[in-house]
């Protein structure tokens, strides 16, 4: 497990969350709300992205320690961390908006 990438994937995506709360008004869930909705998505994006687009992990530790923060990871933590906070805080606070009015 890549705990770098993970970290990454958590703070963007809370980040991503807040971001997509502040775009989209309506589906805001407030700051803690879009937050945690946003560190959740972060992580479920993050780590889909990683599983498409990675590498098998290599099979001894000195390995995996040596690719583990390669730039490309990053990359991938980064953008899957801020799409996946912000997609899935929009859809939280619509679908949550939606149900409110009902």
């Amino acid at each position: 497990m890549d705990w770098l990438g993970i970290i990454i994937q958590l703070v963007l995506g809370a980040v991503g969350g807040n971001v997509g709360g502040a775009v989209v008004k309506n589906a805001s869930l407030g700051t803690t709300g879009n937050s945690v909705v946003g560190a959740v998505g972060g992580i479920i994006l993050g780590q889909i992205i990683a599983h498409f687009t990675g590498a098998p992990p290599p099979a001894d530790a000195a390995a995996a320690a040596a690719t583990a923060s390669s730039m490309g990871d990053i990359i991938q933590s980064v953008i899957g961390g801020g799409v996946g906070g912000a997609v899935l805080t929009v859809i939280a606070g619509l679908i949550k908006n939606s149900m409110s009015k009902a």
